[in-house]
């Protein structure tokens, strides 16, 4: 991959180096099989080496389209899945809690088999701690140190690489700090700052930030990042998409942040990779850190915007 471009500049996943722009693929199933290859492939041609996705997309169907457009698959790209929920189809929230060791377990192997990998790179744990997202109820409240013991497990039998958690507050985070953290995954943007704390963390401890809505959400009580005065008119200055300023907002405030915006159309791939190339300048940056909110945000659907 030395003759194509690393978007954003790279910086390390686990036992990784990648792009920092990376790509989210849960919007794949909404489309046609031969549109989600098309956007696959010209992600991979604009230098993206990080995907994001779960086998319960779908369920199962993200997965399959992934390898159907991409296996085999080039040696720098590094795929990361999630476990910890389970798709039902169900509206307004399509997931149910999957927590259960055995649960996280059965759905790394559903990636092995769906993905066709001897070894999935990354696998992040989803608990469900915070928004947005559904809840653990009942014999789905799991202690943490069950999980992360399931999870080395299966790292140390070769089936997974590194160890990422997803929708942890801060004080979850250091209780998993001794597993060996490769990334952690919680909703923020530069509308929704609540997880500072957790990012300084990270970067302090070397783990990859990778947030999700980092353009806010359409779900009731998420400010979209696009429908912000203060980015809409710095985009305006910069000749720039608001939600370019936006990602490139999170790019700029740390070293260790990590893009997954998803999208099942070419140009606005075209257009979330090209966030790499807008520099904010101190200005700009000063007056965007001053939108933004520590309060944290509701419980809503997990979906990830483009």
């Amino acid at each position: 991959m030395t003759d194509k471009p690393r978007p954003g500049g790279v910086t390390t996943l686990g036992a990784h180096t990648v792009a920092r722009v990376g790509y989210g693929a849960m919007q794949l199933f909404e489309t046609t099989p031969e549109d989600a290859a098309t956007v696959l492939r010209r992600a991979v041609e604009l230098g993206v080496d990080h995907i994001d996705t779960a086998s319960f997309y779908g369920p199962g169907e993200v997965n399959r389209r992934i390898r159907a457009a991409l296996a085999p698959y080039p040696d720098e790209l590094v795929i990361v899945s999630k476990v910890g929920a389970r798709y039902t189809g169900e509206q307004p929230i399509p997931l149910a809690a999957a927590q259960k060791p055995a649960e996280l377990r059965a759905a790394v192997e559903d990636d092995l088999r769906q993905l066709g990998l001897e070894r999935v790179p990354v696998v992040n744990l989803r608990r469900m701690d915070l928004g947005p997202g559904v809840a653990a109820e009942r014999d789905q409240v799991v202690d943490l140190d069950d999980q992360l013991a399931e999870m080395i497990a299966l790292r140390d039998e070769g089936k997974i690489g590194g160890i990422g958690i997803s929708a942890v507050p801060l004080e979850v985070l250091r209780r998993a700090l001794p597993a060996g953290i490769a990334c952690v995954q919680n909703a923020y943007s530069v509308l929704d700052r609540s997880q500072e704390e957790t990012l300084d963390v990270c970067t302090a401890e070397g783990i990859a930030w990778v947030p999700y809505f980092p353009l806010g959400s359409s779900f009731p009580g998420f400010p979209k990042v696009a429908d912000d005065a203060v980015v809409a008119e710095i985009a305006g200055e910069l000749g720039a998409t608001p939600a370019q300023v936006g990602l490139a907002w999170v790019l700029a405030h740390a070293p260790n942040a990590l893009l997954i915006p998803g999208t099942r159309s070419v140009t606005h791939l075209e257009e979330n990779i090209g966030a790499a190339g807008v520099t904010l300048d101190n200005d700009a940056l000063e007056r965007l850190d001053a939108v933004g909110s520590t309060e944290p945000q509701p419980h809503g659907v997990e979906r990830f915007q483009r």
